[in-house]
């Protein structure tokens, strides 16, 4: 690519979408929803069981780490705050972001348990997809989790991420070998992606219990190969 010019680094910005908005992280503003989220009596019991951090048992140490998250440019977090009930429901963040490379990665996706699997989790997703390629011109967009976390994997696959393959004994996490599955969107196949996203989120897509009528993946598969 003689013509390549770096990409833009992400801004500390709202993104704004039907179910959700996405602000950058403020502990001070975010965390009472957050602890509730994440740690309260109706959280998920496997949240942090792939992540390299928590569970948190005292308000304090979760404070904190809310604090040096919210600081940070690189991973760049943002509070997913769910517009129907208007309150942080997770946390998501823009990591490993080399302009110069065009290259991104969405990372540390922690939803709490009522987000999970829902047109707000998926939103949150396309929301920084759609700004990594179509406003600061990044050229790979890229998913990593633990290979044995099955839930993350399904996920790539279903939002459109292409599988890379397996970085054998890659981290040493909570005292466990990690295997990193790598997975990617590149940018030549972003337009027809955005399509399936777009279609998938359209009010017209949910009937009157919010069920789905087609499927993200499918309409993924679908268009990644038109």
């Amino acid at each position: 690519m003689p013509d390549w010019q770096p990409a833009a680094t992400p801004p500390r910005a709202v993104l704004q979408g039907h179910f959700v908005c996405l602000e950058p992280l403020d502990s001070a503003l975010h965390g009472d929803d957050l602890w509730q989220a994440l740690q309260g009596p109706d959280s998920d019991p496997a949240l942090w069981d792939y992540l390299p951090y928590g569970p948190f048992s005292e308000r304090g140490a979760f404070d904190l780490w809310l604090s040096s998250h919210a600081a940070s440019d690189d991973p760049l977090f943002f509070s997913v705050i769910e517009l129907r009930q208007q309150r942080a429901a997770g946390l998501i963040s823009l990591m490993r972001i080399v302009p110069t490379d065009g290259c991104i990665e969405i990372g540390h996706v922690i939803f709490g348990a009522p987000m999970q699997r829902s047109p707000a989790s998926t939103e949150a997703i396309y929301l920084l997809a759609k700004l990594a390629f179509a406003t600061l011109g990044y050229r790979r967009l890229e998913w990593k989790c633990d290979a044995a976390n099955a839930r993350s994997m399904q996920a790539a696959k279903r939002l459109g991420f292409s599988y890379e393959g397996l970085f054998r004994q890659h981290m040493v996490r909570k005292g466990r070998n990690r295997d990193t599955a790598w997975y990617s969107i590149i940018d030549r196949e972003w337009p027809a992606l955005a399509n399936s996203f777009e279609r998938w989120l359209a009010a017209d897509n949910f009937d009157a219990e919010g069920r789905q009528q087609q499927r993200l993946g499918s309409l993924a598969a679908e268009r990644k190969h038109d």
